[in-house]
């Protein structure tokens, strides 16, 4: 699986499990809504760690990018709001961020 995907995926499962708890507190869901959150969370921090960045802390960052451009794309899909423009520029400056920091030329060692 390839770094973005294992990303993606990851926020997927981050945000499913905040969500959890976000329809059991604000939208007055049934408190079992909170056990798939937490399995959604669990997964989540598995699959941040399959990350081939040599640090967690670049790892974290890159991910934060593809967390906030997810995100957006989950308050289109999922929660069915329309990003605005302000969305849609945040979101792509924060996925050029990421690929700075992912894809940045390093020196060895």
């Amino acid at each position: 699986m390839t770094t973005l995907a294992i990303y993606v995926a990851a926020a997927v499962a981050e945000i499913a499990g905040c969500f959890s708890v976000w329809a059991w507190w604000r939208l007055d869901r049934s408190a079992l809504w909170l056990m798939p959150g937490l399995a959604s969370l669990a997964l989540f921090a598995w699959l941040l760690s399959l990350s081939g960045a040599d640090y967690a802390g670049r790892a974290y960052a890159a991910y934060g990018g593809v967390y906030i451009a997810t995100s957006v794309a989950w308050l289109w899909l999922v929660e069915q709001r329309l990003p605005d423009r302000w969305d849609l520029a945040g979101a792509g400056l924060c996925l050029l961020g990421a690929g700075v920091i992912l894809l940045g030329p390093r020196p060895a060692g």
